[in-house]
């Protein structure tokens, strides 16, 4: 109740660096505008996700290993423009080889609709699609969002509603397109089915 909901810009670095910032800080820029530095990072880091979210939301870190963590917005720390941000492993409990794959924002009182999923393709073709309601409440220790094989991981998340169709290409240029509505839904901590 003492946060204000504002809009607020998230960034986060492929190192691991994560910071908040009002939207205002970023102006508008007209034709032939310079541009201005949004982050300062280590010469072997770069900036991996950059999206808004309200104060008052949810947000999701999944992990390579199959992981999510969830705190909310307010809990980033604020920065400057400039500012290099604070390690990601200060504010959620991942382990040394874990890596953050994917980040969802959810509003902060999460819609119930029984037709919203978590769709997730790990790096070996496996599809797995969960209802979203699975990831109401998820400990600070995080929870298994996937079982994965040894030799897996987990590369992408996106929120979906049975709606769309699905396009996975592989390193090697080969496609497979399939409707989302042909994943059945199953339980957070299973496993996918081979894509």
């Amino acid at each position: 109740d003492l946060v204000a909901d504002e809009e607020q810009v998230l960034v986060l670095t492929k190192g691991g660096y994560v910071k908040r910032v009002p939207v205002g800080t970023y102006r508008s820029q007209k034709r032939g505008g310079k541009g201005v530095s949004g982050m300062t990072t280590k010469p072997e880091d770069e900036v991996m996700n950059f999206l808004t979210a309200q104060t008052h939301d949810s947000i999701l870190f999944f992990t390579n290993k199959g992981r999510v963590f969830s705190i909310r917005v307010w809990e980033l720390p604020e920065g400057s423009r400039q500012a290099k941000g604070q390690a990601l492993v200060n504010l959620i409990n991942i382990a040394q080889d874990e890596k953050i794959q994917s980040v969802l924002t959810l509003g902060s009182q999460p819609s119930q609709n029984k037709n919203q999923f978590l769709l997730m393709v790990t790096k070996k073709g496996v599809v797995k699609k969960t209802y979203l309601k699975s990831f109401a409440n998820i400990r600070a220790s995080g929870l298994i969002a996937i079982k994965l094989n040894k030799d897996d991981e987990l590369c992408w998340i996106k929120l979906t509603d049975e709606d769309h169709h699905v396009l996975l290409v592989s390193h090697q240029g080969k496609s497979i397109r399939f409707k989302e509505r042909d994943v059945r839904p199953t339980g957070r901590d299973t496993m996918g089915v081979r894509g």
